[in-house]
């Protein structure tokens, strides 16, 4: 079965009801189970949450902030980090104040350990800071502790849509390459890896067709971190370092900047943007194997279905230097 087919079914499963283990295969189902308790134990269980970062970054720039709302599992909420400014929330609030050259209110509600069935307490939360953009990243602890794929992508499906539906921008960083973490061991590894992959496009058409645009995180865990796990693994073995959370800001940053509407493609120097239409099941298993890359539904020829069903916009954005920290207000 191909990689884009098996997304696909995947996505449908979580649509219309189903386990989707048709996907992944009763066996490979049951043995992840009984090796992701072993990996949960050798990793050990992060207690804890990441550094306060909820405030105003770029306060001294002029007009209105834009308030950010940033959502999900240990990977949003900074685990590990010990100041805002090494944590993914700063580094976006930053960011995005730098881009626009305009305030950036920020709002974190991740949570350390949080898996896609939390999403919809946090939006519960998060409502009230009435945010332009919502970045949601989410999916490592649903393969880890062995969540049915299709119930882990239809709890995300539903918070993108419910979120959409009061007019928040939605970008959602899809789960990461878990087959690069090393207390896992084989063949939990290769399991992991095609878990997390086939998970993560599904994510992918979940996201689009509910609205959204994901960003490829597969380089949160992928090869660079398995060519030099010291810098960017943290001392646990599996969440990243400063190093590898501003490796994954760095993916996020243009996309949500663009949902913002403060990112323009044309200021991109020429051959550093790829851009492609293709089939969305094409599209995010494409995606998976390049990380950083948005994909976001455009129209084809005035219209957002093209042949085989619908198409969407496949893009990768090479990332503006990044500034220096800004301490929130």
């Amino acid at each position: 079965m191909t990689r884009a087919r098996a997304a696909r079914r995947l996505a449908t499963a979580a649509a219309y009801g189903g386990g989707g283990l048709g996907v992944l295969g009763g066996a490979l189902y049951a043995v992840m189970r009984g090796q992701a308790a072993w990996a949960r134990r050798t990793i050990g269980n992060a207690s804890g949450q990441g550094p306060p970062v909820d405030g105003t970054y770029g306060a001294a720039l002029p007009g209105e902030p834009l308030s950010v709302l940033l959502l999900g599992d240990s990977g949003a909420a900074g685990y590990g980090m010990q100041t805002a400014e090494d944590a993914p929330g700063g580094m976006l609030g930053v960011g995005l104040s730098h881009i626009a050259d305009r305030p950036v209110r920020l709002t974190s509600l991740a949570r350390v350990g949080a898996q896609s069935s939390a999403l919809d307490a946090q939006i519960d939360q998060g409502l009230a800071a009435h945010a332009r953009v919502a970045v949601i990243v989410v999916g490592a602890n649903d393969v880890t502790h062995s969540v049915r794929p299709a119930e882990a992508v239809r709890r995300l499906d539903a918070a993108v849509r419910r979120l959409h539906s009061v007019g928040c921008e939605v970008v959602v960083g899809t789960c990461p390459d878990l087959g690069t973490v090393r207390p896992v061991p084989h063949p939990l590894r290769l399991l992991a890896r095609q878990w997390s992959r086939r998970l993560a496009a599904a994510q992918t058409i979940a996201v689009v067709e509910a609205g959204g645009r994901s960003v490829s995180l597969g380089a949160l865990l992928g090869p660079s971190f398995d060519a030099a796990p010291s810098e960017l693994f943290g001392p646990d073995r599996f969440h990243p370092s400063a190093a590898g959370y501003a490796s994954m800001v760095a993916a996020l940053l243009p996309s949500v900047s663009a949902a913002l509407g403060v990112w323009d493609d044309e200021d991109e120097p020429s051959g550093l943007l790829s851009d492609t239409v293709l089939p969305i099941s094409f599209a995010a298993a494409a995606a998976v194997r390049e990380p950083g890359t948005e994909v976001a539904g455009p129209e084809v020829a005035g219209h957002d279905l093209g042949p085989g069903g619908r198409w969407v916009r496949l893009r990768r954005r090479v990332g503006r230097p990044a500034p220096a920290p800004i301490a929130p207000r």
